[in-house]
């Protein structure tokens, strides 16, 4: 059977036999909304559990608006242009709206990228600006949080009377699922801060993983620290697997980033009735699969169908390599994953290990095997996984070692699919 996998910004057919093929897992998700564009208005107006977008701006004499970076594919266009028209009418002068990227630790945008995110009329009329971690004068520390996490967030942040972040909601490897709280930090965080963030005191933690939230202890540590920085109103929205508008959640930072989570549960959510000997997945494509560094997530997307001891297929464009030099360098750096999980147990945080560690728990489940043009032969062997030169080629090996009834299920996004066991009531 024919099938079709989101790689790179061309897409990757595969050939999977019929007779192995459990289910090809894709999101169901919601219809796209017919006209999003009065849906985002109409969410600016009539927010979730606070009062109107235009009330905020009109106590404001300044206006902080986050957004994700290049490797997030969030409709800025669609969002910004009502946030900003609402700021303005009431008042506030746009030499005092600032667009803050929320980069993370990853590196600065390009002009052709903010470009693509935000187009060309947002570019030239405000000022859109980076956030710089690693930069700490340009962060204000507002103390500890109950774990002892020092919160330092970009202070262009923090001093804007006005703080809106946007951004939408998918499942999330370490967070449980993206959007919300998540936009103040890691987005808007300090090296510090987003170290400490990324510890094995949080990763380690088995609730710390795609869809959960109750009991993920880092879910509760980025809302505190939201808390702690300020936080007055989100626009969120829900994607389908072409990225048209499904859902739109704005208004409280943490009423209506919920109510978001929820639906996003609902929509992209796929089972199965028990685990597989091979999962073949992707990261999703383009931009997501940009670096190997965000390709991770990938495979820890569908550990939880995947049988222990059995195969996980990844292909992934990796156009740009491995990543950033630390996660790079820090890839090359160790024998085996458990050799590498004995080395953070043990060391301070570096800069990137948490991706790598997220790696190494994929590898320690499962022989994990890479397909990708952008990461160099001699690269793979140093990243706790092997290498195939097509998916096919994988899954011969697969055939070979389970035997002719090895049962394969295929996830053409991996990252956008919540994929679960579903254990009977």
């Amino acid at each position: 059977m024919k099938i079709h996998l989101a790689y790179g910004k061309n897409g990757l057919e595969i050939e999977v036999p019929e007779k192995n093929l459990v289910k090809v897992m894709s999101m169901e998700g919601a219809s796209p909304l017919p006209a999003p564009g009065t849906a985002v208005q109409a969410s600016l107006e009539q927010p979730i559990d606070c009062p109107p977008l235009r009330e905020f701006a009109r106590k404001s004499s300044s206006a902080c608006i986050v957004i994700c970076d290049i490797t997030r594919p969030v409709p800025n266009k669609l969002l910004l242009a009502p946030i900003l028209e609402i700021l303005e009418h009431e008042g506030l002068q746009r030499s005092n709206i600032t667009i803050l990227i929320a980069t993370g630790l990853h590196r600065p945008s390009s002009h052709e990228e903010r470009l693509h995110m935000v187009g060309e009329a947002i570019v030239a009329q405000y000022r859109i600006v980076d956030h710089h971690a690693r930069v700490r004068d340009e962060h204000t520390h507002l103390g500890l949080t109950a774990n002892r996490t020092p919160v330092f967030i970009d202070t262009r942040y923090c001093e804007a009377e006005l703080k809106i972040t946007v951004g939408f909601i998918e499942p999330h490897l370490m967070a449980g699922f993206s959007g919300g709280r998540k936009m103040v930090a890691p987005g808007c965080a300090g090296e510090e801060t987003i170290k400490a963030l990324h510890s094995p005191l949080f990763l380690e933690d088995p609730h710390c993983r795609e869809g959960s939230i109750e009991r993920n202890p880092l879910h509760r540590e980025l809302l505190q620290i939201a808390r702690m920085a300020g936080h007055d109103f989100i626009v969120n929205v829900s994607l389908d697997a072409a990225g048209a508008v499904t859902g739109v959640f704005s208004g409280h930072p943490e009423h209506a980033h919920a109510r978001g989570v929820e639906f996003v549960r609902q929509t992209v959510r796929a089972t199965l009735p028990s685990p597989v000997d091979v999962v073949v997945t992707t990261s999703a494509g383009f931009p997501l699969d940009l670096t190997y560094y965000q390709a991770v997530k990938g495979m820890t997307a569908v550990l939880p169908i995947l049988k222990k001891g059995g195969m996980l297929i990844l292909a992934a464009e990796c156009a740009e390599g491995l990543g950033g030099e630390e996660f790079s360098t820090m890839a090359k750096q160790f024998d085996s994953a458990d050799h590498f999980r004995d080395w953070i147990l043990s060391n301070p945080v570096a800069v990137d290990q948490w991706q790598l560690e997220e790696c190494a728990k994929a590898a320690r489940h499962a022989d994990v095997v890479l397909v990708s043009g952008g990461v160099q032969d001699e690269e793979r062997k140093h990243l706790f996984i092997h290498s195939a030169n097509s998916v096919e080629e994988a899954l011969e090996r697969a055939f070979e070692r389970f035997g002719p009834d090895t049962s394969v299920a295929v996830v053409p996004k991996g990252p956008y699919t919540l994929v679960e066991i579903d254990t009977p009531v």
